[in-house]
């Protein structure tokens, strides 16, 4: 790609996510904190209640056969939307403690189906290990991909997903071409399709991570599995 053409592309791509940012600038502002991040979702909160809408939203399931982001029948009657970022120590926690019980009890169930977005809010990295995962998901191993990213703890901003990692980890998951798996995480594909899944993110009004939909309805922060299987239940009954 040239360099007048990536300058072009980036211009783009900021109006696209500017315009989207814009839709919920209000809550983008209510939702940071000191620093000037975005809140995770997850952090304890005065109320012992978890942040569930009782309307029904937009159904955004893409439900594709194949789907190398999701997780679950295609006809599930239930579908549980995720915008996750990499960096978010919540969506972690949820990823290794919530996720697993959820595929267990329910997913294997054919009850229901995960479908994973890329919602980076944390800034390079975050967007760096995002288009990582989509190259990973080009060779079929996104999910344990997944599951080595958060498979603990890490700093933020703090280098702990350069590209010398992202490519460790991508052997580590069983990626089989490590070249393409770089080709096509410097892609244009690969931030196109991470955009894609911001730009939805944010205009049903995501501010922060994790964020889900579950049959349309949203469902805020790392909450703890019996809030998630109330969640499904319940939108399995509807």
């Amino acid at each position: 790609m040239s360099a007048s053409s990536r300058k072009t592309r980036s211009l783009t791509i900021a109006a696209v996510l500017l315009g989207a940012a814009l839709v919920l600038g209000l809550a983008a502002a209510l939702s940071t904190r000191g620093g000037g991040e975005p809140a995770a979702a997850g952090s304890p909160s005065p109320s012992a209640s978890p942040s569930r809408s009782t309307t029904g939203g937009p159904d955004l399931a893409r439900r594709k056969d194949g789907d190398p982001f999701a997780l679950g029948r295609t006809d599930a009657p239930v579908v549980m939307i995720e915008y996750s970022d990499f960096q978010c120590p919540f969506c972690g926690r949820f990823a290794r403690e919530t996720k697993p019980r959820l595929i267990k009890e329910y997913v294997d169930a054919g009850v229901l189906r995960i479908e994973w977005r890329n919602f980076p809010i944390f800034g390079d990295e975050s967007k760096a290990a995002a288009q990582a995962a989509y190259a990973a998901a080009r060779q079929d191993r996104f999910w344990a991909f997944h599951d080595r990213l958060y498979a603990e703890p890490r700093r933020r901003n703090s280098g702990d997903f350069a590209r010398k990692h992202l490519m460790t980890w991508a052997r580590e998951a069983g990626v089989p071409d490590l070249d393409r798996f770089r080709s096509d995480m410097e892609s244009g594909e690969a931030e196109d399709s991470m955009i894609a899944d911001q730009v939805e993110g944010y205009r049903i009004g995501a501010a922060s991570t994790p964020t889900f939909l579950i049959n349309g309805r949203p469902l805020l922060g790392a909450q703890p599995f019996e809030v998630f299987a109330k969640a499904v239940e319940e939108a399995r009954g509807r």
